[in-house]
């Protein structure tokens, strides 16, 4: 089941201030934590821009930051997403078989989000309106670099 709420917490908020910080940087807003036993271990955001980067999108720079981890660590972490994880992303997530996904939002891009929630991850959609506004806003005044970082 995918789970759908309108809300706000402290790691989604975290999320956020990563995506402000990635478009503060020149990049594109999207943001992404990774928490285990309530404690954000690891913070990232898209850098394709600002790294000259194929692959750092928000959820792959998160868990580059959070380091090595145990498979156990991952079994029992959250990764929240301002935006619906794409496939590379999705890939990850599976990978390394994190429980949970809570994305901010799925309205300006949707993700493989139904193909991750049969591989057995709860996936929660907050449709936060800061998330939406941040890509609605992105995306219209750069259009070009939005679809090279969909691969459009």
């Amino acid at each position: 089941m995918i789970w759908e709420s309108v809300g706000m917490d402290r790691y989604l908020e975290a999320a956020i201030e990563q995506a402000r910080i990635g478009f503060s940087e020149g990049g594109i807003p999207i943001g992404s934590v990774l928490v285990i036993d309530n404690e954000i271990v690891g913070r990232g955001h898209n850098r394709r821009v600002q790294r000259g980067s194929a692959i750092l999108h928000a959820e792959m720079d998160c868990l580059e930051n959070a380091g090595r981890l145990t498979a156990a660590d991952y079994r029992r972490s959250v990764i929240y997403s301002t935006l619906s994880p794409c496939s590379m992303c999705s890939g990850a997530i599976l990978l390394y078989r994190i429980p949970k996904v809570v994305v901010g939002e799925n309205q300006t891009f949707k993700g493989p989000q139904e193909y991750v929630q049969q591989q057995g991850v709860s996936v929660e959609i907050l449709n936060n309106p800061e998330c939406v506004q941040l890509m609605t806003q992105f995306i219209e005044a750069n259009p070009t670099l939005w679809d090279e970082d969909i691969g459009e």
